[in-house]
């Protein structure tokens, strides 16, 4: 049950939570009806204007969670999606002028714009909207700071102006320029945007005859708490159904292994590249500088080579990739031209922790000596510079010299810089690493902790680590036979 004091994030886990357990029960279309009641009994409201208000966004959650889109009842093609009923109508207008307008004969805000949108009224200046082309020229200019820039918070995280609003003031994703970063999932303090689930068809795997693993992304570690290790939530995984857990740092290994190859043979030819592991960053280049998309590796992802390895490992293995990224949500199985080349589904951190609460299981400490898969620089692939510091090992274990000079991009607002510059023909480094969250995958919008949270946990657990090479891990493998680039290219 709900009550005031409940954050978005804790709303959110209790509606997954009930969901993965009647799923799990196999009981959720009996129930799906008098979940929001059970959730918020009573007839007083705590977060909204009314509790009918508030039980219809929470059955607009259950509606994600199954990954049936709230606005049109069809399955959502994009992951990220509006909760029409949580969005609370934020101004449109973006500039305003406040009472402490003096209404001065400087009248520096009206010189300042460009488009004739300010006049001044009986009290103070005006800002007519249906002039305003919002360049902040004004905002800058007023020596009292009486007008404020009052931008929608989602629209503010958007990198790439995807998020648009209709005339009554709801807002509405432009999907061909969503690059599924999630940054407006994260800045809106209403909740009224989140990510669609596959978690039902994830427990449905689990409760089938097909062996299922869990590939866990290495920013895991440190996210369930201190002293929790991969090897807790191996064995938390295997409570739940799953066959076995994979260390994603191994398919990171492969991954620095094959771009260490592919930059080599670029360098020389003196073609410029990107990374390939953020589909969010990725995305960015398709669908805003598509011109730029033969620059992309076509190494395939950790996510991807983790799977590829499983499944010629274990043929008609299913793969659940659980991480922090919403992105890998539409990175995965369901766009998929061929069988096996990805993961089949994703689960965020979030999901996972729903379905093991679900089930009851409580990840512990392991008391025996922890088993290392793959390398630390495989593990700080989920840090901001961690894939180029990788990629450079890995270079340098075949034999090349230190000289690989990259740009390292934090953030979406960064990458998109960087990548304005390439297609100018003025980028002087050789290769971009793009990463959408700023501080990398262990930022990302489906962590259960903010990077702060858990940092310390996570540098202390990584400092276990031995000095095993990139090529060790690749070498451990070696017997096992599938391709590490990507035979097509999709958009999802």
């Amino acid at each position: 049950m709900l009550h005031e004091n409940n954050t978005i994030g804790e709303v959110k886990d209790e509606v997954l939570y009930q969901v993965a357990k009647a799923a799990f029960e196999g009981n959720l279309h009996k129930i799906e009806a008098t979940l929001p009641y059970e959730i918020l009994p009573g007839t007083k409201p705590k977060f909204r204007c009314c509790v009918h208000k508030e039980r219809e966004i929470v059955r607009e959650r259950i509606m994600l969670a199954k990954n049936i889109n709230p606005a049109d009842g069809e399955p959502c093609h994009n992951t990220v999606k509006i909760l029409p009923s949580a969005c609370e109508n934020c101004p449109i207008t973006r500039f305003s002028v406040t009472d402490n307008c003096q209404k001065c004969m400087g009248k520096k805000c009206m010189q300042a714009c460009r488009f004739g949108a300010i006049t001044m009224a009986r009290d103070k200046a005006y800002i007519n909207p249906e002039k305003c082309k919002e360049c902040g020229q004004c905002y800058d200019a007023c020596p009292y700071n009486a007008i404020v820039d009052i931008m929608r918070p989602c629209r503010r995280a958007c990198p790439v102006d995807a998020i648009q609003a209709d005339e009554d003031g709801r807002v509405w994703i432009d999907d061909e320029k969503c690059i599924r970063c999630g940054s407006c999932i994260s800045k809106c303090p209403f909740g009224a945007i989140s990510d669609s689930s596959r978690m039902i068809e994830v427990i449905d795997y689990l409760k089938g005859d097909r062996p299922v693993y869990a590939l866990v992304a290495p920013a895991a570690e440190g996210q369930f708490g201190m002293d929790i290790t991969m090897e807790s939530i191996r064995k938390g995984a295997k409570k739940m159904g799953f066959k076995d857990m994979v260390d994603v740092a191994i398919g990171a290994d492969f991954v620095s292994d094959s771009e260490a190859k592919e930059w080599a043979e670029a360098h020389e030819a003196g073609k410029k590249m990107t990374t390939s592991c953020c589909p969010a960053f990725v995305h960015l280049i398709r669908r805003h500088f598509p011109e730029l998309s033969d620059h992309i590796s076509t190494t395939v992802s950790p996510m991807a080579a983790t799977a590829r390895l499983v499944k010629a490992m274990h043929p008609g293995a299913v793969c659940i990739f659980i991480g922090p990224c919403i992105a890998k949500k539409s990175e995965a199985g369901q766009d998929q031209d061929k069988e096996g080349e990805n993961a089949d589904l994703v689960l965020t951190f979030e999901e996972f922790q729903a379905m093991l609460r679900a089930k009851k299981i409580k990840l512990e400490p392991v008391t025996l000596e922890e088993t290392q898969n793959g390398s630390i620089h495989a593990k700080n692939y989920s840090n901001s510079g961690g894939v180029t510091r990788a990629v450079k090992q890995a270079y340098i274990e075949h034999g090349g010299q230190s000289g690989l000079n990259v740009r390292q991009c934090n953030g979406a607002a960064e990458c998109r810089k960087a990548l304005m510059l390439l297609k100018a023909g003025k980028l002087p480094e050789d290769f971009i690493e793009g990463m959408a969250c700023l501080g990398g995958c262990v930022a990302g919008p489906g962590n259960i902790q903010e990077e702060r949270a858990f940092k310390r946990e996570r540098d202390k657990q990584l400092k276990r680590a031995d000095d095993r090479l990139v090529t060790d891990t690749v070498s451990e493998y070696s017997k096992y036979e599938f391709s590490m680039h990507r035979h097509h290219q999709t958009e999802a």
